[in-house]
């Protein structure tokens, strides 16, 4: 074929034009979302690791190379199979501190402003040669298809057009949070296309060159030493080398750590990538031993790097056209993704650094300047590439070319895996290593490179000074760059220290672990933090930052709670790590929102904090982190199973603790509350809880709530927590408060239920006495109602009317007492009142008369008419019934019951003795107990004395038992005096 460069320039035009329709396509929603966000789009999307040296040169590097061409591709293999432990955190970490490069991570991690500096310079140095090297094979394609010299402005065309499609559509958004959809869509279709080519070019070699299998196999047959430049090369030392390289620059390289990472739309894609893009490249370079084999045997004259342009060129004109889009689409999406990438870094730590010492990064809208600030960038990248092609003349293949590249990349291995896995990694120590890598590098492949494009370079060949002759120039190369790296991270890391912010981010995640333990911003308001920032990134981007903070948050700006302040702090810095770079944002966070180590911590967002990160951190914990997060597991586990409600307190009355049983009995959710003020509880919780916790008394006994719509007792104790806060200077102490909540009601209910049965049983008892007594007066009033049949004078029948009326209240008194008796407790407890106590007394012994266990027993009432006591009078009359019955069934005939009462200060005492064998020592302190009872069995229930008590008690009482010394036993109880209490 002998095309006009004319024409291919407007095919590749063209087709440069088809990738801007699709992006667009893409970015205004015209491809169904379902295809745009599908995983095998993004797996293809990472396609862009082949570029131009796959697509070319791994055809003449399989010619000199022979199966070490496929090296590049097992080390990738390798990558992602470690998926979960390599890069699965990494993807995690960027999402979660919207970081835009590797820069940004080593920043993050190493922190130190000469981070990012060195890993981008060193990044935009080492991949120029790259870069060089898409714009060298595309002209050379161009000479191939035409066999004309390519003209340099050919090179200057494709160049100026990649960074059209490059700002457009690589640069339209700010920050990491909104993905260029139409930029992956548009790379996942140029793996397409490239994939396609070279299977098609392959199939012309297999079935038109050699006319199938057999063909080919008959050809072998009669060229063995075709075969065997295959094998020969590998059994040399280079293999390894070559894998380490690959296998580095699976993640490391700019254009794929942006495409792995940074525009993942969905975390679950990268699962899939594991396995699927190891497959892609597994069939891109199917068909590069086939193509080799089919130039050999058709005799092409050109470089073996353009077999599939000249085997395409021999058969058809149109497969010839489709080879070099490939080729095209192969080095415009390296480019455009790479010089996205780089411009990226230049931006958040070269240029921005420099403007920070102003201390305003832009005078007018900060987000037009940084979008117009990194278009300019990915300008200069492609100018500076170009210019790389331009000076230098390349004697190189395109492989070896673009392994210049992948040794410098390389050396980013070590400080990736310390930051995975090193905790004791410092940044002093990961500098110093960077830099023995990068002068090895510069040293052994940058200056012959030099030298063979005829620059005046002074030569130093390290090989021979260090008696390694003759070795292969990457192996050597890449061991030596790594050795120096690794020995230097490694013996500067264990002779410098760590810096606790440093270990904090490789355990836990975020920074502001820390920060949330030790300290709290001292923002005032949001006006304030808003005003702080605006200092730096002026009125309009603060504005909006904040705004997107709180969104991020699901946080109203007029509903802040405490320690949300310190929440929209961490999240400003994230949001900020992915616009302006992490030192950056550090910077700003540290000098505009300050932190104040002597301001109370705010305890209940820090400790959920800290459990939050705990439950969710990926990292496993070793040793005596393991042991002490276990146990704080089997503690927290403890107070959320106990069958008690407790509810933890902070000193600003924030929710810490709210366990299941508290959720039960209250029904509302502890994950609800956590966290949450007291004063934002629903219903009666919050007057209780509050008037609780100011209280001097430490417990709260029966206390009644209605509880939906059902009166429910329950008992509160609660302790103070006073203890300082450990491990933190300057801070005050830690004052909270542990609030216990029993419920009694099933009890209560229990009580009242056996009690009432104990009643109905000794009304049952009672019911001789009560026959007895009410047949007296029925008896008189039937002999005054037969005598009135027959009196016919007024006087007498008054006097007879009188006399049984008299009867009649005897009657209903007794029957009154027996009701009162039978429901005492069963109603609702009135308010106290004004209770005499002579009069509940008495009452108490006419009703207990009525029972035979009285006969022959004297009860005599001896306290004063004029003591009132502050209490509900059918409670009373039942706590009197209960210790005079025991009384009465203690003594024996001929014994006395005495009554007495005075007044003690403020309060009544009444005692009843008795003349009875008293109460054994052992047993005094039990008979309160429920159920307890000296008794035979089936003879009493054990509750009498359990339910005088808690009468008492609720009613701010006390009862006392002992015996007394001329024999017998003695109750004392003792309530509050209604005239002292309640003088009206």
């Amino acid at each position: 074929m002998n095309a006009e460069i004319g024409v291919l320039y407007a095919a590749g035009v063209a087709y440069l034009g088809l990738l801007f329709f699709i992006a667009h396509a893409s970015e205004r929603g015209w491809l169904p979302e379902r295809w745009v966000r599908h995983p095998m789009v993004y797996v293809l999307s990472l396609g862009v690791y082949a570029t131009t040296w796959t697509y070319y040169g791994s055809v003449g590097f399989a010619a000199e190379q022979g199966y070490h061409f496929l090296t590049i591709y097992l080390g990738v293999t390798l990558a992602f199979v470690l998926t979960p432990v390599l890069l699965m955190p990494t993807l995690r970490l960027v999402r979660e501190q919207q970081m835009t490069s590797l820069a940004d991570l080593f920043a993050w991690r190493y922190r130190s402003p000469w981070t990012g500096l060195i890993v981008t310079l060193f990044m935009l140095v080492g991949v120029l040669p790259y870069i060089a090297l898409q714009i060298r094979a595309v002209t050379e394609s161009v000479a191939v298809l035409t066999d004309q010299t390519t003209p340099h402005f050919l090179a200057l065309g494709f160049c100026v057009t990649l960074a059209l499609f490059a700002v457009l559509f690589g640069a339209r958004h700010i920050t990491p949070r909104e993905k260029h959809d139409g930029l992956v869509v548009a790379i996942a279709f140029e793996s397409l296309v490239k994939l396609l080519a070279l299977l098609l070019v392959g199939a012309v070699a297999l079935f038109s060159v050699f006319s199938g299998p057999a063909g080919l196999s008959q050809w072998l047959s009669d060229h063995p030493e075709a075969l065997d430049a295959l094998y020969a090369p590998v059994t040399q030392s280079s293999w390894y080398s070559l894998m380490l390289l690959a296998f580095a620059a699976a993640f490391l390289l700019p254009r794929q750590f942006h495409m792995l990472f940074v525009e993942n739309m969905d975390p679950k894609a990268l699962q899939t990538a594991s396995w699927a893009f190891p497959l892609f490249l597994l069939l891109l370079n199917l068909p590069i031993p086939l193509i080799l084999w089919g130039g050999q045997a058709s005799g092409l004259t050109m470089a073996t790097d353009y077999f599939s342009l000249g085997l395409a060129a021999q058969h058809s004109s149109s497969l010839a056209l489709l080879t070099f889009i490939g080729g095209v689409s192969a080095a415009s999406a390296m480019m455009i993704v790479t010089t996205l990438a780089l411009a990226s870094m230049c931006l958040n730590h070269l240029i921005l650094p420099a403007r920070i010492r102003n201390q305003t990064l832009a005078q007018g809208n900060l987000y037009r300047w940084l979008l117009w600030g990194r278009r300019l960038l990915i300008l200069s990248v492609i100018a500076l590439g170009y210019g790389f092609y331009w000076l230098l003349e390349f004697r190189e293949g395109l492989v070896q070319l673009g392994l210049i590249s992948f040794v410098a990349v390389a050396q980013f291995l070590p400080g990736y895996l310390a930051l995975l896995f090193w905790p004791r990694a410092t940044r002093a120590g990961f500098i110093s290593g960077l830099l023995g890598g990068i002068g090895i590098w510069v040293i052994t492949l940058i200056m012959p490179l030099l030298q063979e494009s005829g620059l005046a370079i002074p030569a130093i060949d390290l090989p021979l000074l260090l008696g390694w002759a003759g070795t292969d120039r990457w192996t050597f190369s890449t061991f030596w760059t790594l050795f120096v790296n690794v020995s230097l991270f490694v013996t500067v890391s264990l002779l410098t220290r760590p810096d606790s912010e440093a270990l904090a981010r490789r355990r836990g995640g975020a920074d502001e672990t820390l920060y949330a333990l030790q300290s709290f911003s001292d923002i005032r308001d949001l006006d304030d933090l808003q005003r702080r920032l605006a200092e730096v990134l002026g009125p309009e981007t603060a504005a909006q930052e904040l705004k997107q903070a709180l969104s991020d948050l699901n946080m109203r700006a007029d509903a802040l709670k405490p320690g949300d302040a310190q929440k929209l702090r961490g999240r400003l810095q994230r949001n900020l790590t992915g616009l302006l770079g992490p030192m950056l944002a550090n910077i700003i966070i540290e000098s505009q929102l300050k932190l104040t180590p002597q301001t109370r911590v705010a305890l209940a967002h820090s400790l959920r904090f800290v459990e939050e990160r705990l439950e969710h951190s990926d990292v496993r914990l070793r040793g005596l982190a393991a042991e002490l997060d276990t146990l704080r597991r089997y503690h927290r586990q403890v107070l959320h199973e106990l069958p008690l409600g407790v509810v933890s307190l902070s000193p600003e009355e924030d929710i810490l603790i709210w366990n299941y049983a508290m959720g039960t009995i209250s029904g509302i959710n502890g994950r609800d509350m956590v966290g949450q003020s007291l004063k934002t509880l629903k219903g009666p919780w919050v007057g209780v809880l509050r008037a609780f916790l100011r209280s001097e008394d430490r417990h709260l006994y029966k206390t009644q709530m209605n509880i939906a719509g059902r009166q429910r007792w329950f008992n509160l104790h609660k302790s103070a927590v006073d203890t300082p806060a450990a491990g933190i200077q300057n801070a005050n102490e830690l004052r909270g408060t542990v609030i216990l909540i029993e419920d009694l009601t099933e009890l209560h209910d229990l009580e009242n239920e056996v009690t009432h049965r104990d009643r109905l049983a000794s009304i049952g008892r009672l019911a001789a006495g009560v026959a007895h007594e009410i047949g007296n007066p029925l008896t008189g009033i039937a002999s005054l109602a037969q005598n009135l049949k027959d009196e016919h004078r007024p006087e007498e029948i008054d006097k007879s009317i009188t006399q049984i009326l008299q009867q009649t209240r005897r009657i209903n008194n007794i029957v009154q007492s027996l009701i009162t008796f039978s429901h005492a407790g069963e109603a609702p407890p009135t308010a106290p009142t004004a209770v005499n106590v002579h009069n509940c007394v008495a009452e108490a012994i006419q009703l207990l008369q009525l029972g035979q266990s009285s006969k022959g027993l004297q009860c005599q009432n001896r306290s004063s008419p004029e003591l009132h006591v502050l209490c509900d009078a059918q409670q009373l009359l039942q706590v009197f019934i209960n210790l005079i019955n025991n009384a009465l069934q203690a003594s024996t005939s001929g014994d006395r019951v005495l009554i007495n009462a005075a007044v003690m200060g403020d309060k009544i005492e009444v005692r009843i003795e008795d003349e009875g064998p008293g109460i054994a020592e052992e047993l005094l302190d039990r008979i309160f107990d429920p159920f307890f009872t000296t008794k035979a069995a089936g003879s009493g229930t054990g509750l009498g004395l359990s339910v005088v008590y808690s009468i008492l008690q609720d009613h701010g009482g006390t009862i006392h038992a002992e015996n007394r010394p001329q024999g017998g036993a003695c109750f004392t109880v003792r309530l509050p005096a209604a005239q002292e209490l309640n003088p009206a």
